[in-house]
């Protein structure tokens, strides 16, 4: 995944990662983290009624450039271009989110990146309880990161479970297999999430940024805040909503 317009250093600076970027998990780590903060997941283009572009020079252009967030493919599309600019091995992997009442088609993207020697899942662009770090494919038992707790579980070495801890509970967030993937396979999916008048993305205004405590959520106008497991929601009227957009989550105004 390559684009012209991308430089590693300027991708770097846009999420404030300040360390030596090198091709291991130290570093992935901390690069996945700090993006995850700065990048906030959203829809806004969906929701004003644009298609979602997967020409890898727009996806930088607007997250690098204009300092936008975006939806799995841009996000994680990004994210593997500073994998490959950094030198690690990865391959996309097509997901199929699991918290919706109804079977529904893998339209998630996500990424196997090979570090220290084995493979690991790294996904900054599932937008409710996704990882915060990566996660070893092929690892037991529940992994703590920061205030969640997550585990990747597959019974034949075929297809994966991410599950997430909730509420005290077990939930499952998406699966995959092995399957391999090209960028051009997502295409269909993001014009689906992007045009389909029931999807999550059509249907509602989404924006999610992680916070060192947890993370802060915008949903249509009510505007969650998960810190330490304490969550706590007020109402967000549309007078109120650049200003907020630009104080909680970095986006400017104009988005």
């Amino acid at each position: 995944m390559k684009a012209g317009n991308f430089e590693l250093p300027r991708y770097l600076d846009r999420i404030a990662y300040r360390d030596e970027a090198r091709p291991d998990l130290a570093s992935v780590t901390g690069i996945m983290r700090q993006h995850l903060r700065a990048v906030p997941f959203e829809n806004l283009d969906v929701q004003a009624g644009k298609i979602v572009s997967l020409v890898p020079e727009d996806i930088v252009e607007k997250i690098v450039h204009r300092r936008r967030g975006g939806y799995c493919y841009e996000v994680n599309g990004l994210l593997a271009m500073a994998l490959a600019a950094l030198g690690v091995e990865y391959r996309f992997v097509g997901c199929r989110p699991m918290t919706y009442s109804a079977r529904r088609p893998r339209t998630h993207m996500a990424i196997l990146a090979r570090l220290d020697g084995e493979e690991w899942l790294c996904d900054v662009g599932f937008g409710s309880y996704g990882l915060r770090a990566p996660i070893r494919l092929n690892g037991t038992g529940a992994v703590e990161q920061d205030d969640d707790v997550f585990e990747l579980l597959s019974q034949d070495g075929r297809e994966y479970v991410l599950r997430a801890r909730v509420e005290g509970d077990w939930a499952n967030q998406y699966c995959f297999d092995l399957a391999h993937h090209e960028w051009v396979d997502f295409m269909p999916a993001n014009w689906l999430n992007s045009t389909h008048p029931e999807t999550l993305f059509t249907r509602h205004r989404i924006v999610m940024r992680q916070t060192p405590e947890g993370r802060v959520i915008l949903f249509d106008n009510r505007l969650k805040t998960i810190a330490h497991g304490t969550t706590t929601t007020r109402h967000v009227t549309e007078d109120e909503l650049p200003a907020l957009l630009a104080e909680t989550f970095g986006l400017e105004p104009t988005a």
